[in-house]
């Protein structure tokens, strides 16, 4: 039986550790490239660890850490030196370890002498696999697996276990001797000379082992992850602006999203799913990838098709009160972890989330907005019907979220942890619960069915949809509206009663359009209040609530996607410089993080420290946090298509010069360009018309667009 529940966060890794991504499989490991046994590190692939221990010692001494250059995403270069020399005070021999993660490891060692004499050497790499889920490791509960067995051959080691026919074989050249635990060769360094071997890790899943990505045998460049990021540099489009800390941020996401590509096996023409984050969450989640691919829309489109079809795939198709699925209704997580009878959390697909399926449907409506291939948007009709379907049936108007059993999650909005829904003094909600921002999603769903139906002529369905939308909004500002506060309930609670914290849900609100214009004045100034705005961003929940925390997960920490969406809607409703403090807080954090905004970082005001403090267990990189800074900058540019209304707005705002190549629209490739002299457009699809100036914070109804 699977358990789901939020357990809280796994130990930190710390800033001794690095981390290599590549699609599904990851790797973290020692600053010398070791991955050292009995904590979070190791080498993971179809949420297994492959590798629990890979310690590299010269002489019988581990390698001392000089330098690591990180390259891609899954390579890094890790620069070391071994022990003195008999006879030498200081070491004269180099350690170069190329390490590769892709469904596997490849790692390319090189000795080199920098001695006038052969060094004479023994190399050992201590190896051991605990095939662990990753549950187990993330949750600190590694069960142990009596059945795990190592065995040598003259290519290297295989490591098995039969109850979860699971493990890994590693092979080496040279050859080596080889032994349980342990692979040795035996060498000779020549002088002022390099010795050199290389060790790839197969991956073994259900019995069946493959290559690792980066095989051996062929030339890095010829790897599919290598062919793969070059599509992805020459097909995704480029921004270039004179801010620097844009541009480097800019760099950094687009290579991170790049990296956190997903591609379903035997299926080679299928557009990618993106993962939602390293190191515990490389794969698909509804709400993640959702957000994730409807950010990075300005970057590349392929993302949120093959989000929408993967997740069309595993639509819920029956009731399971274990893995909350229901007919019509988008999952939350799929995982591949170990299968076995011991292992309370084996790979499956679980449904409690109550966001996904309003986030399914908006989606494919923005889709449509961008004018991606009608086929696609017909094709994927009937899956959106059933999540309409779902949603209808479960809210009367709004939707709520329970779980079905103690083994799902307590609360099921973006906020996921156990404490996360809490009144203003402090006290958690008990559900059923129906967030605010969800009845934002489920607004704009029936606002993007509606125009579907009005494209497709189809003007009963069309007002039918109208009606549901009008319905929700203004039940939704008549129950959530707090008069007395100025702003919106987190939510409603079992009772109907409102959840009276101040929350940055709202500002999705805001986002999506449910909100009415006579409170939106209010709501932005309370997400920009002294309460709520750190200097670097907008907190989860406001400093004077009885439950904040700003060392928390969700109780006063700063989310970049959040307050990414935040300030587009404050763009939406016309509060341009609001909207441009939370932008630029969020730039000036960037810098302290590399350049890469993480999943989340403390809530500390910025008066009280200079420089952001790190969340200890954030993932990095993570999903929405990499997409982010592409919605910021589409915030900025106020840029809003509806192809299918032959219109695109642009009317930029707070940028001072940047040039965007290759956006994708409606099947071509337009450049932007924004300057002194004012934005010009290139390259925009026959029977569109730029139209420099923002959209209307509230949408018409279809049937009044021409």
């Amino acid at each position: 039986m699977t358990a789901w529940t939020f357990e809280g966060q796994p130990d930190p890794l710390g800033d001794s550790t690095v981390t290599l991504v590549e699609g599904g499989s990851f790797c973290v490991c020692a600053r010398n490239g070791d991955i050292l046994q009995g904590g979070a590190q190791g080498v993971y692939y179809a949420d297994t660890r492959l590798l629990s221990r890979w310690e590299l010692r010269v002489d019988d001494c581990p390698v001392e850490a000089l330098r690591v250059l990180t390259g891609e995403p899954y390579h890094a270069t890790f620069l070391g030196r071994a022990g003195p020399r008999p006879g030498r005070a200081d070491s004269t021999l180099l350690v170069i370890r190329e390490l590769y993660v892709g469904g596997g490891l490849r790692e390319d060692l090189v000795l080199r002498n920098l001695a006038n004499e052969p060094a004479g050497c023994l190399v050992d790499m201590h190896v051991g696999s605990d095939v662990a889920g990753l549950f187990e490791v993330k949750t600190g509960r590694v069960r142990h697996v009596a059945d795990v067995e190592t065995t040598a051959d003259r290519s290297g080691l295989l490591i098995v276990s039969a109850t979860r026919r699971r493990g890994t074989r590693i092979v080496a050249d040279p050859p080596p001797f080889a032994m349980p635990g342990k692979i040795t060769f035996r060498v000779v360094v020549p002088a002022r000379g390099e010795w050199t071997a290389s060790l790839q890790v197969n991956p073994i899943l259900e019995g069946e082992e493959s290559p690792a990505w980066f095989s051996t045998h062929h030339p890095l460049e010829h790897a599919e992850p290598a062919r793969r990021r070059a599509d992805w540099e020459r097909l995704s489009s480029t921004i270039a602006t004179s801010n620097r800390a844009f541009s480097q941020l800019l760099h950094r996401s687009r290579e991170d999203l790049g990296a956190l590509r997903i591609f379903e096996p035997g299926m080679p023409d299928e557009p990618p799913t993106i993962a939602a984050g390293a190191p515990w969450f490389m794969t698909l989640f509804g709400r993640d990838s959702l957000l994730a691919s409807w950010m990075a829309l300005p970057l590349d489109q392929s993302l949120s098709v093959g989000t929408l079809r993967r997740l069309a795939r595993l639509q819920g198709a029956v009731d399971s009160p274990l893995t909350e699925e229901e007919p019509g209704k988008i999952l939350h997580e799929l995982r591949f972890g170990p299968q076995c009878a011991d292992s309370a959390y084996d790979g499956r697909a679980y449904y409690g989330s109550v966001d996904s399926t309003p986030l399914f449907v908006m989606l494919l409506g923005e889709l449509r907005r961008w004018g991606v291939h009608e086929e696609v948007v017909e094709e994927l009709m009937p899956y959106a019907d059933a999540a309409l379907g779902w949603i209808r049936r479960s809210a009367d108007p709004f939707l709520t979220y329970r779980r079905k059993t103690d083994h799902g999650l307590v609360n099921q909005g973006w906020k996921d942890s156990f404490d996360a829904v809490n009144f203003a003094d402090g006290t958690l909600a008990r559900a059923p619960i129906a967030l605010a921002e969800v009845q934002g999603y489920v607004y704009d769903a029936y606002i993007a069915r509606a125009y579907i139906a009005h494209d497709a002529g189809d003007s009963a369905l069309e007002e039918q949809w109208t009606a549901h939308a009008t319905r929700i909004r203004e039940e939704f500002n008549e129950r959530f509206w707090l008069p007395d506060r100025g702003y919106y309930a987190i939510g409603l609670d079992n009772t109907g009663r409102p959840i009276d914290s101040l929350a940055s849900n709202m500002g999705h609100c805001l986002w999506t359009g449910i909100v009415d214009e006579d409170k939106a004045v209010s709501v932005a100034e309370c997400l920009l209040s002294p309460e709520m705005f750190t200097g670097y961003g907008v907190r989860t929940l406001a400093s004077d609530m009885g439950a904040y925390n700003p060392m928390s997960y969700h109780n006063g920490s700063v989310w970049p996607h959040d307050n990414a969406l935040i300030a587009a809607g404050l763009m939406r409703y016309g509060f341009a410089k609001e909207a441009q403090r939370i932008v630029y807080g969020l730039l000036d954090a960037a810098e302290s993080f590399g350049w890469r905004l993480p999943e989340l970082f403390c809530g500390f005001d910025r008066a009280e420290f200079a420089k952001p403090v790190p969340y200890p267990t954030s993932s990095s990189p993570q999903a929405w946090a990499s997409a982010s800074p592409i919605q910021l900058v589409r915030t900025l540019l106020r840029l809003e298509p509806c192809v299918p209304y032959g219109r695109v707005r642009l009317d930029p705002i707070g940028l001072e010069s940047m040039r965007i190549a290759g956006l994708p629209l409606a099947g071509s490739r337009v450049t932007i360009d924004v300057g002194d002299e004012g934005v010009s457009v290139t390259g925009l699809p026959e029977g569109i018309t730029l139209l420099k100036e923002p959209r209307s914070p509230t949408p018409l109804a279809p049937s009044q667009i021409r």
